[in-house]
């Protein structure tokens, strides 16, 4: 895709943009921040691997359970609202946690249920955003807009878990405190952004609504392709939920080193998307989405054999960068295949995908740590990445074919 560079400068100064970046770069801290917080209270609180598995498990229930609800909400109220509320009941969560810490009364259950709670936000917060930046910025430079965005949320990632590990050491209230500050000042900008939308047509609440953004995928191969090859991968390949054991019990560290390896996956994530940001892809968006997800797949499998923490950083920095590439040609490909009065249902069953993949991973990175021990756990996740590529090279050959972003012309109406 061949972009006018007057384009791209008029896209950094384009206020709504800026905004929007704001509220993905806190809202991004927020989420990291409080998940280094609770994951780190929790296995100081309960010692166990299972335990950390459940905090996925919980936020996936919301994310699942809600998916079909949050999508009409995007398609059919305002955005920038549903954002707002989804990042209000996001920060009176971890309100309520920087005030059972500050009092002593932080419970392994009232983590749980306040997790529950965030991921309930977020199952409404991700739809509703990241499908308000088609009616932002000009199509032509939707791909790049994707990548500088995705760019501005992992360098906002990079930051979030080591200040979540510093701001452990210093008071582990003072972190739910500041996670809370982050979605209520996202929120309160989110309103403010300036956006154009025709107005939504006020389709009847009924199932053929409410399930249409799951037929729109299964219709369209390619993006279905992409949507659970993302899903398997990270489901099977997901590591981070016993980032703390490699933290404390294997590296023998404490909350600062923690915070380092949460770090590390973004570090590669902001150095891929800034790549992406200067230098598009543009051809053969299939194939190289497939080499970044096996590229994913051995990094985890690094990180199980890095006998060193600098190693095991170096391991987590290449997961983030495959990781990144994969997302901004997934999200380009969503974004442009689909016609703007069904983002909303499209993103949330995207994001009840990406949330079933990441909170189930994290739960079934938990129980098979608790089953064969963390090693093991990982190496496991990672080769199963690795089949999970070569499965798919023959189940999604469409995604596998595709050579550009865009929709080919026959299909185009479809």
């Amino acid at each position: 895709m061949s972009i006018d560079p007057a384009v791209s400068m008029r896209l950094l100064r384009h206020r709504a943009f800026i905004r929007f970046l704001y509220v993905r770069i806190a809202a991004s801290i927020a989420l990291q921040v409080q998940v280094v917080a609770v994951g780190w209270q929790m296995y100081e609180l309960t010692n166990s691997p299972f335990k950390l598995g459940l905090i996925g498990l919980v936020q996936f229930i919301p994310a699942i359970g809600l998916f079909l609800i949050t999508g009409h909400a995007a398609d059919r109220y305002d955005r920038r609202f549903v954002t707002w509320a989804a990042q209000i009941v996001e920060s009176l969560a971890v309100t309520i946690l920087a005030i059972a810490t500050g009092s002593g009364r932080l419970t392994p259950h009232l983590l749980l249920a306040m997790a529950f709670c965030v991921g309930a936000g977020r199952a409404f917060e991700q739809p509703s955003l990241q499908s308000s930046l088609p009616n932002i910025v000009p199509p032509a430079v939707l791909p790049r807009a994707i990548a500088a965005s995705t760019s501005a949320s992992q360098a906002a990632i990079v930051a979030g878990p080591a200040l979540g590990g510093a701001l452990i050491a210093i008071s582990p209230t003072l972190v739910f405190a500041a996670c809370a500050v982050l979605w209520l000042s996202a929120g309160f900008i989110m309103r403010s952004i300036a956006i154009e939308r025709v107005a939504p047509v006020r389709e009847p609440l009924d199932l053929k609504t409410l399930f249409s953004g799951l037929g729109f995928i299964g219709r369209h191969k390619v993006v279905l392709g992409a949507i659970l090859l993302d899903l398997f991968a990270v489901l099977l390949g997901n590591a981070m939920a016993l980032l703390p054991i490699f933290a404390r019990d294997v590296f023998m560290s404490g909350p600062l080193s923690f915070g380092a390896l949460r770090a590390a996956p973004a570090a590669g994530a902001v150095l891929s998307a800034l790549i992406l940001t200067r230098w598009p892809i543009s051809r053969h968006v299939g194939r190289t989405m497939f080499i970044t997800v096996a590229t994913f797949g051995m990094g985890t499998i690094l990180l199980a054999l890095s006998p060193t923490f600098v190693l095991a950083m170096g391991a987590l920095g290449i997961v983030g960068a495959a990781d990144t590439i994969s997302v901004v040609i997934r999200q380009s490909l969503m974004q442009l295949h689909t016609p703007d009065q069904m983002r909303g249902r499209v993103y949330a069953v995207n994001a009840m995908f990406t949330s079933t993949a990441n909170q189930l991973g994290d739960f079934r990175a938990g129980a098979v740590a608790a089953l064969f021990g963390t090693i093991p756990a990982v190496l496991i996740g990672g080769f199963s990445t690795l089949a999970v590529v070569l499965v798919s090279t023959g189940l999604f050959n469409e995604l596998y074919q595709a050579d550009r972003y865009e929709p080919a012309k026959p299909n185009a109406t479809s």
